[in-house]
């Protein structure tokens, strides 16, 4: 990718409508455009789970691991965004798909099967974690709503899927390697 924003603002957009890298012109509410605000949201909100990640390294160890993981992940998201972006740049590749396969498997074996429904909380990180899930799942939605409109590769929306299941389980794995118990759904008493 040879472009570099030299200047932050261009007035182009005050209308309403952004530029896509092969000229064209479409609305800020496109569904191109609402995928890849949704994927640098999703980004944003790795970025805090990261940074909360190596602070709490210090203390538990076994939580690096996760930010080894995760750090790519990043990158990814980036590179899905610049091929929404710039719709002839490929730049995901299936091996990044499974190699977030391989950590699913390794982790959910650490973690055991689910028992119970489980809901976002217990530690802040984990919490982070469910929220980066959700921002995954929402940046899912939005690819796919795209993919009916204007067909994507199919490997950016296995990655964004994968990406929310790698989230789920982090989270609890971060439960795990903090020593903090899960936080259970419970059903509403019936009267």
């Amino acid at each position: 990718m040879g472009f570099r924003l030299s200047k932050i603002y261009t007035r182009t957009g005050d209308q309403g409508e952004t530029g896509l890298a092969d000229g064209r012109r479409v609305g800020k509410d496109h569904p191109r455009i609402e995928a890849i605000g949704e994927l640098d949201s999703c980004n944003s909100q790795l970025g805090l789970l990261l940074a909360e990640l190596d602070e709490a390294s210090a203390t538990w160890p076994g939580l690096r691991e996760v930010s080894d993981v995760l750090r790519p992940c990043q990158h990814r998201l980036f590179d899905l965004g610049g091929e929404l972006a710039m719709p002839d740049y490929q730049a995901l590749q299936q091996e990044e798909v499974e190699r977030l396969e391989v950590v699913i498997d390794r982790w959910n074996e650490e973690v055991g099967p689910l028992q119970n429904f489980i809901l976002p909380g217990g530690s802040r990180l984990i919490a982070q974690a469910h929220v980066c899930r959700s921002f995954a799942r929402s940046s899912e939605r939005r690819c796919q709503h795209l993919n009916a409109v204007e067909p994507l590769r199919a490997v950016g929306l296995a990655y964004v899927n994968r990406l929310s299941d790698l989230l789920f389980v982090a989270a609890r794995l971060i439960a795990r390697r903090q020593g903090v118990a899960e936080v259970l759904w419970q059903a509403a008493e019936k009267p």
